[in-house]
C-alpha cells in the first residue's frame, strides 16, 4: 500500500475530522472565554477592589530610555520598559479556571449521556409455548397449561 492512499485513509477517518473540528471550535471558545473574562468578569472584580484594572497592573523592573513612573502598560512597553505583568497573568489564570469548568461542565453531562446509553438490556425470563402460546419460564420442560413437552 502506498504512503499516499495510508495517508488518505488516515485523513478521511472520523477521528482526524473530529479533531479538525474540535481544534476550530476550541480556538473559538477560547476567543469567547478570554473576551469574557477580561471584559464581564474582571471588571466587577477590580470595581469591588477599589477600581483596580487588572491588565493595568505591572511591576516594573528596567526603566528604559524614559525614565518611570509609568501610567499605563502602554506608556511602559513605549518606553522600553522591561515589566513583569502580573494584571495580565490573573487575567489568564481567570480564563483558564472558566475553560477548565466549561471543560468539565460538557464532560460531565457527555459521561451522564453515556451512562444513560449503557443501561443493561434485562434477559427475557419467559417464553410462549409454542403449542398453545401461554407464557412459561425459559426453563420450564413441560408447558403447565397444555402439557406438552417443550425442548430446550
Amino acid at each position: 500500500m502506498s504512503m499516499v492512499k495510508e495517508f488518505k485513509e488516515f485523513a478521511v477517518k472520523g477521528n482526524v475530522v473530529d479533531m479538525a473540528v474540535g481544534i476550530i471550535i476550541g480556538g473559538a471558545f477560547g476567543t469567547i472565554v478570554k473576551s469574557l473574562a477580561a471584559d464581564v468578569i474582571m471588571p466587577p472584580i477590580g470595581m469591588m477592589l477599589g477600581n483596580v484594572d487588572f491588565s493595568q497592573l505591572f511591576l516594573v523592573l528596567n526603566s528604559g530610555s524614559a525614565p518611570g513612573p509609568f501610567a499605563t502598560l502602554a506608556d511602559a512597553q513605549t518606553a522600553g520598559a522591561v515589566t513583569i505583568n502580573y494584571g495580565l497573568f490573573i487575567n489568564s489564570v481567570t480564563s483558564f479556571v472558566i475553560v477548565a469548568f466549561a471543560v468539565f461542565l460538557l464532560i460531565k453531562k457527555i459521561n451522564e449521556l453515556k451512562r444513560e446509553e449503557e443501561v443493561p438490556v434485562e434477559e427475557p425470563t419467559t417464553r410462549d409455548c409454542p403449542c398453545c402460546f401461554s407464557t412459561i419460564s425459559l426453563k420450564a420442560t413441560r408447558c403447565p397449561q397444555c402439557t406438552s413437552e417443550i425442548s430446550l
